[in-house]
């Protein structure tokens, strides 16, 4: 059986073609149109689908289902998009205009859970029962995998993890709360604490690799680290133990058989895991257990998302 995911974004429309073990046999990508009305995204949507379906060398007729990934918030058993700033989507009923569209059941789910499904599926959770995924990027996202099933909640808004708090009291988030685990462990909190410390320390060299402060990024801080640097250290020693307690709490909450982090900053595989690996091994609740959760890097990058979204209705 084969099924069409599609990567809805803020830039482009990516489509791919999946069997059942999450393999692409074929992709395509349009620029997402801006300004326009939803069917008009739509039929975008559905040319890009069709231009999938042709570079795996299949028939329409020949694709089980149609699945969507996409940012802002979803209502996945009515298909519709509630609300996503990007585009300024309210309410709009996506799935059944792809539908006309392209005459298959489409399914629908929010872009962070997509991409945890396709990891669960196809990568670094592949063969395993449970899995908790979190993304460090611009901000914190996850999902969960549970028994074998996708979980969201009973009104689709779990599994926020990025607004779960590390510190009552702590730094101010953008969703309004205070002490939020995406205050201290996007990228976005990194970079902040990185040209914070640049600025209390002229002679680090924090300054030499990022020139200005307006040039860190989330790479230079254990760039510098590795390199011996003592304010870099610092920064990075403490965004680690803050990723610590957020995984190890989220470990004693779910104990998922594997763990995985993704997003831009896990690019520093062993030098971010292995840290957070031993909070996590001195602090989780079941270390007694011969049985632990399994702490690991994405392995799909972009492609998760693609694939997580046209999987959908295997794990719903």
């Amino acid at each position: 059986m084969n099924y069409l995911g599609i990567d809805l974004g803020g830039t482009n429309v990516a489509t791919a073609v999946v069997d059942e073990q999450g393999t692409i046999l074929g992709r395509a990508s349009l620029p997402t149109p801006r300004g326009v009305e939803p069917a008009a995204v739509a039929a975008v949507m559905a040319r890009a689908a069709r231009a999938a379906v042709e570079a795996a060398g299949l028939r329409e007729e020949q694709i089980a289902s149609v699945g969507v990934g996409a940012p802002g918030t979803i209502d996945p058993e009515k298909g519709v998009i509630r609300y996503w700033s990007n585009l300024d989507f309210r309410n709009v009923p996506l799935a059944g205009l792809l539908r006309e569209q392209l005459g298959r059941e489409v399914y629908m789910e929010n872009d962070a859970n997509a991409a945890a499904l396709g990891e669960f599926a196809a990568g670094a959770g592949k063969g395993s029962a449970s899995m908790i995924a979190i993304t460090l990027g611009t901000g914190v996202g996850g999902g969960a995998i549970l028994g074998g099933k996708l979980y969201t909640g009973f009104n689709y808004a779990g599994m926020e993890v990025g607004h779960f708090v590390i510190a009552c009291g702590g730094r101010l988030c953008t969703c309004g709360r205070r002490g939020c685990f995406e205050a201290y462990c996007s990228a976005t909190a990194l970079i902040k604490a990185a040209r914070q410390a640049m600025e209390e320390n002229p002679t680090s060299l924090l300054w030499q690799m990022a020139g200005e402060p307006e040039k860190m990024n989330g790479r230079i801080p254990f760039d510098a680290a590795q390199a011996g640097d003592p304010t870099a250290q610092k920064v990075v020693e403490e965004f680690v133990t803050y990723l610590g307690c957020g995984v190890t709490s989220l470990v004693n909450v779910f104990q998922p058989e594997v763990f995985c982090i993704g997003g831009g900053l896990s690019a520093q595989g062993e030098n971010l895991l292995a840290p957070v690996r031993a909070i996590l091994e001195r602090e989780d609740y079941a270390r007694g257990n011969s049985r632990r959760t399994r702490l690991v890097r994405a392995t799909l990058g972009n492609d998760a998302g693609l694939i997580g979204a046209a999987l959908l209705p295997l794990f719903r």
